[in-house]
């Protein structure tokens, strides 16, 4: 093998490599990208989501045990309510929270704080049974809220990686014509021999 056709090998081979090379780095960043959104969509929503609903229950219990009318009752149930509700708040706090869902578990921490606060004062001061009722509006409010969250980054997360799937498919094919393509080119290379022209014989 010439040295001319060896320079055309070695062309051929490194443009083949850098492609490949190139495509397997795009591959693996939109791997990334799908793993960490399905991840997350675990994680930090249908997670928070099973939160967001066994705090629901919970306050529907807590307003049970008050119209009940029986304030023994009600503190010893109450009491066992308050500490899932802590343990509850505390895990939804871990998950990965966006910034407008940060404002509005801000929120329900103090619109419960300030319920749980009416509560340890019912004997000392008692509240309306409607100002009570609008306590927990407050917080059920705020819980649709962070609900409703869930659901919007769900969606949006979801269509990130299949927009990263998308991608991963492009290049795949774009990948398989570019090898095509150089396939011929290196045929061509290889095949092209420029013969030198014959030098006259000298007179």
């Amino acid at each position: 093998m010439t040295f001319f056709n060896k320079i055309k090998w070695i062309l051929g081979i490194s443009l083949v490599f850098f492609i490949i090379l190139a495509t397997n780095l795009i591959d693996r960043n939109n791997f990334v990208i799908v793993k960490n959104s399905v991840e997350s969509i675990y994680a930090d929503r249908l997670v928070a989501q099973d939160i967001i609903m066994d705090l629901t229950i919970l306050m529907w219990e807590k307003k049970a045990a008050y119209i009940q009318l029986d304030q023994a009752l009600f503190e010893e149930k109450n009491s066992t309510i308050n500490t899932r509700l802590d343990e509850l708040m505390e895990l939804f706090s871990t998950t990965r929270l966006t910034r407008k869902e940060e404002v509005v578990f801000g929120q329900l921490e103090k619109n419960l704080s300030h319920l749980i606060q009416q509560e340890a004062g019912l004997a000392e001061q008692p509240i309306s049974d409607q100002a009570y009722e609008d306590q927990i509006a407050l917080i059920k409010n705020n819980l649709d809220d962070l609900s409703a969250i869930q659901l919007k980054e769900g969606r949006r997360q979801l269509l990130e990686s299949q927009r990263a799937v998308d991608t991963v498919d492009l290049f795949t094919h774009l990948e398989i014509y570019a090898l095509i393509i150089l396939a011929i080119i290196i045929q061509i290379l290889v095949m092209y021999n420029p013969t030198s022209e014959e030098v006259p014989p000298a007179k």
